[in-house]
This record gives structure tokens, sequence and C-alpha cells, in this order.
């Protein structure tokens, strides 16, 4: 099947352009009207309150059309369970200094993602509302999300004739329609809080400081990576609970801005070529399979 030169040489001129006046590849980042201040949605996490039941696992499954937890995948303190393309949230237990202590991971929906802005196809989306999603109908299949993010969380599925990027999307559907995420929703415990980030970094320093005794004073995610929604307390440093403490608290995607003008053009136009590549024959299958 040949590849449509005119659409080939109208996104990578376009494509190669951008980039090389260092402007950004793709808009991932909502849009915002001007003078609007509309403040991300985001989750609260407390591990004080956590207990282990993975109910938030078994609703995400339910929500999502994934396979049902096994009943001997259950956290223990030997085994550092990790997300995968048929868990998009998984809780953990560790030995801590104060004892055993639960965690939860998935996504961390950051305020500006690194897969977002390493997404040449915009297929990696951050919402006006604050999730992150993933949209299949714009998906090249680089995987430079997966490279990208610092979390180590977006998953390919290997095994699938027609894979995709699986991740937490935080419910965006529901969330969309004014609801709440389902691990939210159906938390017995409460350790799980839904709402605008100002509010739950409000809720969140308001318990540290009502229960200074019971908190590490450390609200995770507040600056974490330039800031993420899902935000998390503990009740010990979270290196003891497996989070990484090393991250930088600017964005990922900063450090690309004005550093893009001083790449050689051939490395600037890889890029352009792929994209250029991929909405050729995407637009020539559309062609064919109109025709036929």
């Amino acid at each position: 099947m040949g590849i449509n030169r005119l659409n080939f040489l109208k996104v990578l001129g376009l494509t190669g352009a951008t980039l090389a006046f260092g402007k950004k590849l793709n808009a991932s980042q909502p849009s915002r009207t001007k003078g609007e201040q509309k403040e991300f949605v985001g989750v609260l996490y407390d591990s004080t309150r956590c207990v282990g039941c993975q109910e938030c696992e078994i609703v995400c499954a339910k929500e999502h059309g994934l396979p049902e937890p096994d009943s001997d995948d259950y956290p223990t303190t030997e085994v550092v369970r990790k997300t995968n393309e048929n868990r998009r949230s998984v809780i953990n237990v560790f030995n801590t200094s104060k004892g055993e202590v639960y965690a939860k991971k998935q996504c961390m929906h950051c305020s500006e993602p690194a897969c977002g802005a390493a997404c040449l196809t915009e297929a990696m989306h951050k919402t006006h509302e604050g999730p992150v999603i993933w949209r299949g109908d714009k998906c090249m299949g680089c995987r430079y999300c997966m490279i990208s993010c610092p979390f180590d969380v977006p998953k390919f599925e290997y095994q699938s004739t027609n894979p995709e990027i699986v991740k937490c999307t935080m419910c965006n559907e529901r969330v969309q329609e004014g609801g709440i995420p389902a691990c939210v929703e159906n938390c017995p415990a409460e350790a799980l809080m839904f709402g605008t980030r100002k509010d739950l970094l409000k809720e969140a320093r308001k318990r540290i400081v009502e229960n200074p005794d019971l908190y590490y004073d450390h609200i995770y995610g507040e600056h974490e990576a330039g800031g993420t929604e899902f935000l998390y307390l503990s009740p010990v440093p979270f290196k003891e609970i497996g989070f990484k403490t090393n991250l930088q608290n600017k964005s990922y995607p900063s450090l690309t801005k004005g550093f893009i003008g001083a790449i050689a053009p051939v490395d600037i136009l890889l890029p352009a070529a792929l994209l250029g590549i991929y909405e050729a024959t995407k637009s020539n299958k559309t062609k064919t399979e109109d025709e036929e």
C-alpha cells in the first residue's frame, strides 16, 4: 500500500517547523480561555486509613472490564505488586518504622504529564478536568509515553492482537458526567477522597496539623514532578512505602523548553518523519476502506 505523499509532506513540514522554532509539538495540555483558572480535580489517598481490603482494585476491574483479582493475589510485605495491563491500580503493604503500612499505586495524573509531552500524536492527553487519558484512535504505537513516565505507569498489552496502552484514567467518563472515580466511591475505610486539587491540599494540610503524631509532614504529589492530581498522606517517610523520593519538583516537560533549538536538524526531523508516516498511512488506509 503506497503512502499519500501530499499528506506525508504536509505533516512533516508542519511538525518540522514547529520543532525548529522551539514550540511544543503537541497540545497535550488542555487549552484555557484567557483569564480562566479552572482547578483540576484529583484524589487524596490517606495510607493511615487504608486497611488493604483491595476493594479499590476489585471495583476498578469491574468498572473497566478487567479480570477480577485472583484470590491468592493479595498485598504481602514479601512482594511489591505492580500495575499491569490487567491492573490499573494495586495495593501494597510495607514493613516500616511504624509497623505495616499500605500504599495504593496507579497513574499519578501529573499536572504537566511527561507522557503527554512525549506523545507525538496527542494520544496521551491531559483533560480539562484533570485526568490523563489515552486515546487509541490517535496512537501510533511508539510507546514514548511508557519511556517518559517518571512513575513507570503506562503499560502495553503485549499479548493482545489489538494492543492498547493501559493505565488508570481516574474514571474520566464518570468525572465528565459529574461523578467520582469508582475506587473513591467504594472505599469502605474512606482512605480516598475526591475533589479539586486545591481543596484536597487544604484537607491534607489540615490533617497533618491536627494530628502531627500520626502523619509524616509531607504531601506526596504536591510538588513532585511539577505536581500531580493524585496526592498522598503517610505515617512514615514515603521512601519506606516504595515511593520515588528523588524526583525533581519541576515538571519534566519543562526540561525541554528552550532546548529544541539546540538539537541537530536530523534529530528534529526524525520524530516529524515518524508522525508524517503515521498520518499518511492512516489517511490512505481510511481511503482504501471507503473504496472497498
